[in-house]
C-alpha cells in the first residue's frame, strides 16, 4: 500500500488520521501513517505550541500534519465577548430551556470555558504561524482554500497544503489557488461535509483535478476493504477521522458518556446538521440534536456565533454523563468502532485487510 504521496511526505502508508488528540496523531505517525492534529480546539496559540513540541518529541522523528479552520475570505470579527452580543436572546432561551428539559444541570461555579475560538480567522492564522515553527509536512484546511498568503507561507517552509472539497468544482478552485492535495470529503464523513456520497464524489474529484493532483478519499472509511476501494476509485490515500474516536490513546478529558455513546452507536445514529458550528456537519444523533428539529426551534446561527451559543451547553452535557445527551461530531463509520483498540492494532488491521482484499481481487481477475 504505497503511493506516490507516500514518497512525497515520507510516510509508509497513505493513511491520514485527523484527530484532535495529539496522542492519537503521534501513534498513527509512529505506525507509518500520517497523524494530523486538529488545531481548532486551541484558543491559545501557546497551548498549540506546547502540544506541537510534544508531537516533535513523541513521533520518533516521523512526519505529522496540522489541520486548521480558515475561510479563504477574511471575515469581520470581534472577540468572543463582542460576538456574543450578536446572539439573539431567543436562541439563548431555547438552549437553556432545552438543557432543562433534558435534565442537564449547570456547571459548578467557575467551571467551563469560553467557546472554541479556532473558528475565528485570526485564531486560525495564529495556528498556522505556530505550526510553521515546528516540523509538520502538511497543513490541511477544513474550510477549503486557505488565503493565498497562507498557502505561499506554507510552501516557503516546504509544507504541502491540503483542502477539503465536497464537489468537483470546489476541488478545481482549490488547485487553481495553489492547494497541493485535495481531501474528497463524502457525505458519510463526520464534521463538516457536503451532500455527495464518497463512492460518487471520489472519482468525480479525481477526474476533475487530473492525474497530477493527489486526492485523498474521506468519509465512510474504517476498514481495509474501504481503503482498497478508495484507491480503486483513483485516490492516492485515505483521510480518516471518526475511526480514531474510540481508540485507547484518545484522551482529551472527555466524559465517559461520549465514549459510551460512540461505542454503542450504529451507522444510522448520526445526523447532518448546523447545530454544532453553524455550518452543515455530521454528528451523533440524540436528544440534543432532535430538539433542534422540533417545531418552534430557532434556526442555527452562522459560524462562529452558533459555536459560541452552544459552547457552554457542550461543556454541561459532557459533565452530565448521559450518553443520550452529548455533542460530538462523528461519521457513519462509527457503526464499525464499537470496541476500544490501540492505534497500532487499528493500523495493523487496516493494512492486513487491505492486502487480503487486493489478493482476493487478483484471484477474481484470474
Amino acid at each position: 500500500m504505497r503511493t506516490e504521496l507516500c514518497e512525497r511526505l515520507g510516510i509508509e502508508y497513505p493513511i491520514f488520521a485527523f484527530t484532535p488528540s495529539e496522542k492519537v496523531a503521534a501513534a498513527v505517525s509512529r505506525a507509518g501513517g500520517l497523524g494530523v492534529l486538529g488545531a481548532v480546539r486551541f484558543n491559545d496559540a501557546s497551548e498549540l505550541d506546547e502540544t506541537l513540541t510534544w508531537m516533535d518529541e513523541n513521533t520518533d522523528g516521523k512526519p505529522y500534519g496540522v489541520d486548521i479552520v480558515m475561510p479563504m475570505k477574511i471575515p469581520t470579527e470581534g472577540k468572543s465577548v463582542d460576538l456574543k452580543e450578536l446572539i439573539p436572546g431567543e436562541h439563548v432561551t431555547f438552549v437553556e430551556e432545552t438543557l432543562r428539559k433534558l435534565g442537564v444541570p449547570p456547571l459548578p461555579e467557575g467551571e467551563g470555558r469560553e467557546g472554541v475560538l479556532g473558528w475565528l480567522h485570526s485564531t486560525a492564522r495564529s495556528h498556522v504561524d505556530v505550526a510553521l515553527q515546528h516540523r509538520p509536512v502538511l497543513i490541511a484546511n477544513a474550510l477549503g482554500t486557505p488565503p493565498k498568503d497562507v498557502i505561499d507561507l506554507a510552501h516557503e517552509h516546504g509544507v504541502l497544503v491540503a483542502a477539503l472539497a465536497g464537489a468537483g468544482k470546489h476541488a478545481q478552485s482549490h488547485v487553481s489557488n495553489g492547494v497541493d492535495i485535495i481531501v474528497s470529503q463524502g457525505y458519510e464523513a463526520g464534521g463538516h461535509t457536503g451532500e455527495i456520497a464518497s463512492m460518487v464524489l471520489t472519482p468525480e474529484i479525481v477526474d476533475s483535478v487530473g492525474p497530477d493532483v493527489p486526492v485523498l478519499a474521506a468519509g465512510g472509511i474504517g476498514c481495509g476493504r474501504q481503503v482498497a476501494a478508495s484507491l480503486a476509485l483513483g485516490a492516492q490515500g485515505v483521510w480518516t477521522g471518526s475511526l480514531w474516536l474510540t481508540v485507547a490513546e484518545y484522551d482529551l478529558g472527555q466524559s465517559d458518556a461520549i465514549q459510551k455513546a460512540l461505542l454503542k452507536a450504529g451507522s444510522a445514529d448520526t445526523v447532518r446538521s448546523r447545530v454544532y458550528t453553524g455550518k452543515p456537519a455530521r454528528l451523533l444523533k440524540n436528544k440534543w440534536t432532535n430538539a433542534w428539529e422540533e417545531d418552534g426551534a430557532p434556526a442555527p446561527l452562522p459560524m462562529p456565533l452558533q459555536n459560541l451559543l452552544v459552547s457552554d451547553a457542550h461543556n454541561r452535557m459532557s459533565a452530565a454523563d448521559d450518553p443520550d445527551v452529548v455533542a460530538m461530531p462523528a461519521g457513519q463509520i462509527i457503526g464499525r468502532t464499537n470496541e476500544v483498540r490501540p492505534v497500532a492494532q487499528v493500523m495493523a488491521e487496516l493494512i492486513a485487510e487491505y492486502e487480503e482484499t487486493v489478493a482476493r481481487l487478483e484471484k477474481i481477475r484470474g
